[in-house]
């Protein structure tokens, strides 16, 4: 330390400036290609979910009506569904994902934040390392406990980064 300043390392804020992008570019990756599952799930809960609810209500006016057969045909075909939505659990999966997700970007937020700002502080290079290591150790902890992600999601998740999806209008270089 020389009077009032901190002496830098300019190759350790260079190094820790691409380690923040990584982190991000891995965050933004995996938060998208979470919230691309989710959409699947979610899709799903509706796609079960409202032919059951319709398929039971068809049943019970054929019951009503005497139809037996057809009473007995869409209540079936109710309780498949309705099996298939307790099973599956897609609202539930849906609900993980966007979550995770979530997180994700937190973190991709907050990496950029350390990269934008925290770096330009006036303190000393052991802390800004040692910041970048915590949120190196969220991005660790949050890969080891997500749930996976089907191929289909990765795909997507990077030709809807490629055409720019994610990027901020502030961020683009016209």
């Amino acid at each position: 330390m020389k009077g009032n300043t901190l002496t830098t390392d300019p190759t350790l804020i260079e190094a820790l400036r691409s380690e923040a992008l990584r982190i991000e570019e891995d965050t933004e990756h995996s938060a998208k290609r979470h919230f691309n599952t989710c959409d699947l799930w979610s899709i799903l809960h509706y796609a079960l979910g409202i032919p059951a609810t319709i398929l039971a209500a068809a049943a019970s006016t054929a019951f009503v009506k005497n139809d037996h057969g057809w009473a007995q045909l869409m209540g079936l075909a109710a309780a498949l569904f309705a099996a298939l939505m307790t099973f599956l659990k897609p609202s539930d999966r849906a609900s993980q994902h966007r979550a995770v997700g979530n997180q994700y970007l937190a973190l991709r937020n907050d990496a950029r934040m350390f990269r934008e700002i925290d770096l330009a502080e006036a303190i000393d290079d052991s802390k800004k390392s040692e910041r970048l290591r915590r949120l190196a150790q969220r991005r660790n902890d949050l890969n080891s406990s997500a749930p996976s992600t089907p191929r289909w999601a990765f795909e997507k998740t990077r030709q809807g980064i490629a055409e720019g999806e994610t990027t901020y209008r502030v961020d683009k270089k016209d």
